[in-house]
């Protein structure tokens, strides 16, 4: 990857958005792009050098180990998202939380800690910029555990399902909606912190009910207004 490309990538991120040409070369400097492949170990939370990374191409899962070795997954990361220490904070978790590759392919970009804060105290705009985009991701995340806490498993999976479909799916006739399916159901279970059987026959019961149709490669809800 040239310089001019990665350039472009920054330019066209909209937490940079606010910055200048000069501005972006500076970050072009501190940065590092780097390839990854599906299921390949992308961060811990525990690496000694902190850094924050923004997803170019493709996917991530970041999933978090308690105590007990039980995993969870998190969050899906998509491209343009930032991951990673987003709180700014190096405080150590007590737990292990990783980033795994979902796609093929994927393409970072990070930065580290300490020169990403430096670069956020000389740009104003940049602070403001990522502190909007971190509150937003921080909402969601609330949002998802508020879900985990206060609703059953059915409604819980079909939560996921919905906020998977208005995000990343195709709209059809009649509110349907069309998903391509990249997550197995073991996947699928951690995210709504259950297990595969149960998230297994939720879904049969779905499809038998014709509210989807489920397959490995992609997700059909026939209608979102009824998929409850």
């Amino acid at each position: 990857m040239n310089e001019e490309i990665k350039y472009w990538i920054l330019r066209d991120h909209k937490l940079f958005n606010t910055l200048n040409r000069s501005q972006i070369k500076e970050l072009c400097i501190i940065k590092k792009f780097r390839k990854g492949h599906k299921g390949e170990i992308i961060y811990f939370a525990n690496d000694e050098v902190k850094k924050i990374y923004i997803l170019t191409k493709g996917m991530i899962k970041i999933t978090h180990t308690d105590a007990n070795g039980n995993e969870i997954i998190k969050d899906i990361i998509h491209k343009g998202d930032i991951f990673g220490e987003i709180a700014l904070d190096s405080t150590e978790d007590q737990e292990t939380e990783y980033a795994q590759a979902l796609s093929s392919e994927i393409i970072i970009c990070s930065f580290r800690l300490e020169e990403f804060e430096n670069l956020m105290q000389k740009n104003p705009s940049l602070a403001l910029s990522y502190t909007k985009l971190v509150g937003l991701k921080l909402k969601r995340l609330e949002n998802k555990y508020s879900n985990l806490v206060f609703k059953d498993v059915k409604t819980r999976l079909i939560t996921f399902l919905k906020d998977w479909a208005l995000r990343e799916g195709v709209a059809l006739e009649n509110g349907g909606y069309k998903i391509n399916n990249y997550l197995t159901q073991d996947e699928m279970s951690k995210i709504v912190c259950a297990t595969r059987q149960t998230v297994t026959e939720l879904l049969n019961q779905l499809q038998e009910a014709g509210k989807i149709a489920y397959n490995r490669k992609e997700i059909l809800i026939t209608n979102i207004n009824n998929l409850k």
